[in-house]
């Protein structure tokens, strides 16, 4: 989801109550606020002689330079900023395409095997998923995520962050905070989500 995945919404079971009515600004989650690297200034000062070159030539050798005025994100390789770029773009079209109940275009980014496992511990598959995302009954707003980073493993990335979810579902409104991680796998030239986990986040107790 990174939507709705971990399920932005709380899907009503016998015995359970919708979250409380959402108050919040639903906002559309952008490429730039996925991202948590920090920009990085890198400086030299001024010197003269051979110990300025001397100094220069030692910030290149042991890589000091290559961080300057490029953004990092937390636990990306160097080497791999244009596969989290590339992720961080496919994770924010799967979110949109699950806000506007794109069918075709949800499915395109999961595997055949998918598997989530929601706030309450049930097990989805691809299917009862993308089902539960065309129930005419629901309507997620869009939303922001924040706290976003990219792992990557080899063929193997690790995707999460923080959401707070809004929408509607049978006419009433609900509110959700969670945590999730969405495991994507190279498959030949392709990237698909096969696995996505969530957690909720309780909300804070009310203050005398």
């Amino acid at each position: 989801m990174t939507l709705p995945h971990r399920p932005p919404w709380p899907r009503p079971a016998a015995g359970h109550a919708l979250p409380e009515a959402a108050d919040a600004r639903p906002a559309i989650r952008s490429p730039d606020r996925r991202a948590t690297g920090s920009r990085r200034r890198c400086s030299l000062a001024a010197r003269s002689g051979m110990a300025a070159v001397q100094l220069v030539l030692l910030a290149l050798a042991l890589g000091g330079l290559s961080g300057c005025d490029t953004p990092t994100r937390r636990g990306a390789p160097s080497g791999n900023e244009a596969l989290v770029e590339q992720l961080t773009r496919q994770a924010d079209r799967w979110d949109r395409a699950i806000v506007a109940k794109d069918r075709a275009a949800i499915e395109a980014n999961m595997a055949d095997d998918f598997r989530q496992i929601d706030g309450a511990g049930r097990l989805e598959t691809r299917a009862s998923f993308v089902d539960d995302l065309m129930d005419p009954a629901l309507t997620i707003d869009p939303y922001t995520v924040e706290d976003f980073e990219v792992r990557l493993y080899g063929d193997v990335a690790l995707l999460s962050g923080r959401t707070r979810m809004t929408g509607r579902y049978q006419g009433k409104p609900f509110r959700t905070h969670y945590r999730y991680i969405d495991v994507y796998v190279r498959q030949g030239d392709r990237w698909r989500v096969v696995s996505v986990q969530i957690s909720r986040i309780p909300a804070p107790p009310d203050r005398p």
